[in-house]
């Protein structure tokens, strides 16, 4: 399983997303009202760019006449043809059983002495934590 660095906590405020190559696999992060999830970039209808799509919520099931608008923020909808996928967990809104996008894990840990050897480093004070991408 591989560790990688996305970046400092406070660079990807909830409702942000970042978009990173890990292990040759282009993978989506997303902040998602302060908690982090990762996706493969790739949607299993056709391949495309998914996490570039809009991030946006859903309507619930209701009674006839009421409209309930919910989950904002936790669905990301396919810029090709518009399939639905739940951010937190890869199933797709339409059939969950069956249809999913690949996630991965990610974390938040105390920054210190594990930045990559290519990035440039300077002495600071640890503020924040880092966001990791486990592969």
């Amino acid at each position: 399983m591989g560790r990688h660095v996305i970046g400092l906590a406070g660079e990807l405020p909830p409702g942000s997303r970042r978009i990173v190559e890990a292990e040759g696999r282009s993978i989506g992060v997303f902040n998602v009202h302060g908690s982090y999830y990762a996706l493969r970039n790739s949607c299993p209808h056709q391949a495309a760019p998914l996490c570039l799509g809009a991030v946006k919520g859903m309507t619930m099931p209701c009674k006839p006449g009421e409209y309930i608008w919910a989950r904002e923020g936790e669905i990301v909808r396919c810029p090709w043809h518009g399939w639905e996928f739940d951010i937190t967990t890869g199933r797709s809104i339409f059939n969950p059983h069956k249809m999913r996008v690949k996630t991965y894990e990610v974390t938040v840990e105390q920054a210190g002495d594990e930045l990559p050897d290519e990035v440039e480093t300077f002495p600071v004070t640890v503020e924040e934590g880092l966001v990791i991408l486990h592969t």
